[in-house]
């Protein structure tokens, strides 16, 4: 059996699998983010090892005494700072923190960048967080003797290694992603030499072993091997089987995501698309990200008094954009516009917007954002040939249709199941203990697949235009 360990932004998820990828038992523990200024997002690693604590405790006896790997998943971006001892400096500053776009801007105009990462130095990425950091915290700064990835603060718990991989390395701002390996003079550019970063591996590979006193405290084998892993998306693609050109995923999270992978890199940086290596060798992907996608449903459910569910469950049929546009940027965006600044709007409110007019404004605004990540990564030659749509937010056939007729393009739903990034992390973990590679990451059988609506994509099409239209009326109003 092989257990993949997901950590999100909102808990940790554990999901084991037997060798015929079967789940044969799961746990979770939540997590909170404390938000002390606007912009700001940050967690307690602490707090990530009290609840892998809880995840293994919840596992039956007889599943963790017969693991034979463990595999990593995680969220992206966090900056977390470490002493000479491992002792956290200060709380990890997460991947949706905006409050370094200044130094985003600043490494971002040395085209070195761009040049050598694929991408724009955005400013929920980990390298200008360091510069913030020097600049606002100078003594925290001085000490810092390592820099870990969320998920590889949990492997340090794990292994005593500092340890990470390609996919998550990507999204530092401080990665070759050609050549795979750390730039020494992107690390120079922000003051930190490869003495600062953890090693290097694949997600497929061994990455440490499990410590002898957490064998023995949680009745695990001595020393199973824990796999490279993956950012949370590269891992999602493992697990829904996206691993092939012409493959692809959307993503309804608390963030959006459109994850196409390539057989090649390609990066076309002014797109604001992110170009990342893959967590299997030889393999890069593409992203087109937005901040909030299930994160803006459930903000409006709250400012309506009620919950997501039952806000889309009463829509009924699939019906042509209204007057009400929706600017889902609550906290800034990435893709295509790289503003961290820019925030959200209800544009065209009148007496008659009720509840569910104002829904599905929001569902047509996150699924417009996402036909922009479309139009964004078409841009740089990836087609996307099949699309598959995982997330909380593909439980809402509703939302499904959205997207479908917002993009021209069917949307295929899995059977029930989890194949996100703790079983994508689980299925690295028994590449990483057999040797297996990317042939044992199968896209998983089809519930059922959702068409465009062919009477509706000319409105849909006018609806895009008007939220575009909008969008460039809000840029610069804060």
């Amino acid at each position: 059996m092989y257990l993949g360990l997901d950590l999100g932004t909102s808990g940790l998820k554990g999901v084991v699998i037997g060798d015929d990828q079967t789940i044969v038992a799961e746990a979770s523990a939540p997590l909170t983010v404390s938000r002390p200024h606007d912009g700001w997002s940050e967690q307690t690693p602490a707090d990530w090892i009290a609840a892998a604590e809880v995840v293994f405790r919840a596992l039956p006896p007889q599943v963790l005494k017969a693991l034979r790997g463990i595999g990593l998943s995680g969220q992206m971006h966090g900056a977390t700072l470490l002493d000479a001892a491992d002792n956290v400096l200060r709380p990890c500053i997460l991947w949706n923190d905006t409050r370094a776009f200044a130094e985003a801007a600043r490494l971002d105009s040395d085209p070195r960048f761009r040049a050598l990462t694929g991408n724009i130095v955005f400013p929920g990425f980990t390298a200008p967080k360091l510069l913030w950091v020097k600049v606002h915290e100078p003594e925290i700064f001085r000490k810092v003797r390592k820099v870990l990835l969320p998920k590889d603060y949990l492997r340090l718990w794990l292994t005593g290694e500092h340890v990470a991989e390609m996919s998550d390395a990507a999204g530092t701002s401080w990665l070759d992603c050609a050549r795979r390996d750390w730039s020494d003079d992107l690390l120079a550019a922000t003051d930190l030499s490869r003495e600062h970063m953890p090693r290097l591996v694949e997600g497929s590979e061994v990455s440490g072993r499990l410590r002898a006193d957490l064998s023995i405290r949680f009745g695990l084998p001595a020393g199973i091997p824990v796999a490279g892993g993956g950012g949370d998306n590269a891992a999602s693609g493992i697990g829904v089987g996206v691993v092939k050109a012409g493959q692809a995923f959307v993503s309804l999270g608390t963030s959006g995501v459109l994850f196409a992978a390539n057989d090649g890199y390609r990066p076309d940086a002014a797109t604001a698309v992110h170009t990342f290596c893959h967590a299997i060798p030889n393999t890069w992907h593409q992203m087109g990200v937005i901040l909030a996608a299930t994160d803006a449903l459930n903000w409006f459910a709250g400012l309506a008094g009620t919950n997501a569910a039952t806000l889309t469950s009463s829509l009924g049929p699939l019906r042509a954009p209204g007057k009400v546009r929706f600017l889902p940027y609550l906290g800034g965006e990435r893709t295509p516009l790289n503003d961290a600044a820019i925030r959200g709007a209800f544009i065209g409110l009148e007496h008659a917007t009720d509840r569910e007019a104002a829904t599905r404004a929001v569902l047509e605004g996150v699924s417009f954002a996402i036909r922009d990540c479309r139009d964004a990564l078409a841009a740089t030659g990836t087609r996307i040939n099949r699309l598959l749509a995982v997330g909380g937010g593909s439980r809402s056939d509703y939302w499904l249709a959205t997207i479908a007729t917002a993009l021209g393009s069917p949307v295929s739903v899995p059977v029930a199941g989890d194949f996100g990034g703790a079983f994508g992390a689980a299925r690295l973990a028994i590449m990483a203990a057999t040797g297996a590679g990317a042939e044992i990451a199968t896209q998983p059988a089809i519930d059922r697949t959702i068409d465009p609506d062919p009477a509706l994509i000319g409105a849909f099409d006018e609806g895009h235009a008007r939220f575009r239209a909008a969008q460039s009326a809000i840029r610069g109003l804060t």
